[in-house]
């Protein structure tokens, strides 16, 4: 789109990855842009988690690593969140590497960026180029990320595909913090008179809040399932 047609107060940036977007979906390439991966630590005592949601395993299974500045925080420059933290994986890491825009990593050294990644609550997504192959792990800040600036800006539900979990609080353990509310991208959750509303319908499943929680109150299962739920396997 010529820039000078678009209308005043519009943010450039947005709409060109918009209109980028809405081509690949018209054209039936990509059935979303993203999708939310939950982070590692809200997982880990979770033995029948399937490999495939977790970063690390996605990152094993790659055979070329390079990381990048984040192009949104380089952009917007809204917060002082890790800037190194965006992975890009295969033929998209090469051509980084070989553009000298991005830098070659060893599996240790992604995992690395990654647990900087929680530690700074940042998103994980993974973004996907038309044939739908995953082209790289992005790490998101709600302030920055084009991602999630389109779904909550203009809606874009259509463009960020949710993890297959959900966060879930024990009522009985929360003590009304408000450090999950501080950490949720997605204004899931929120205080009400000291008391901790969640609305889990807005919930994408990053886990971001899992950590943040000082007595251990939430925890990530499966969508439709009661924070009680029994691992599958010891189910049956």
């Amino acid at each position: 789109m010529d820039p000078s047609k678009r209308e005043p107060g519009r943010d450039a940036f947005l709409d060109d990855y918009r209109e980028k977007y809405d081509r690949w979906l018209e054209r039936g390439a990509i059935r979303f842009s993203s999708r939310i991966v939950p982070v590692g630590e809200a997982l880990k005592a979770e033995p029948w988690i399937v490999p495939g949601e977790q970063v690390r395993s996605i990152l094993r299974s790659a055979w070329s690593i390079a990381v990048q500045d984040c192009v949104c925080r380089a952009h917007y420059r809204r917060c002082d969140r890790p800037l190194e933290v965006c992975l890009a994986l295969d033929e998209d890491a090469e051509r980084g590497v070989d553009a000298g825009t991005a830098r070659r990593l060893s599996l240790a050294e992604a995992e690395e960026k990654i647990a900087l990644a929680d530690r700074s609550g940042l998103v994980h997504m993974t973004l996907y180029v038309p044939q739908e192959k995953v082209s790289a792990i992005c790490n998101c800040c709600p302030c920055c990320c084009h991602e999630i600036q389109l779904l909550k800006r203009y809606g874009r539900v259509d463009l960020v595909a949710r993890s297959d979990f959900v966060a879930k609080t024990d009522e009985a353990a929360c003590v009304g913090c408000g450090a999950c509310v501080r950490r949720c991208a997605f204004d899931a959750r929120s205080m009400d008179g000291g008391r901790l509303r969640v609305d889990e319908s807005a919930c994408y499943g990053c886990g971001v809040c899992v950590p943040a929680c000082p007595t251990g109150a939430i925890r990530l299962v499966r969508r439709g399932a009661p924070l009680s739920a029994p691992p599958p396997c010891e189910a049956a």
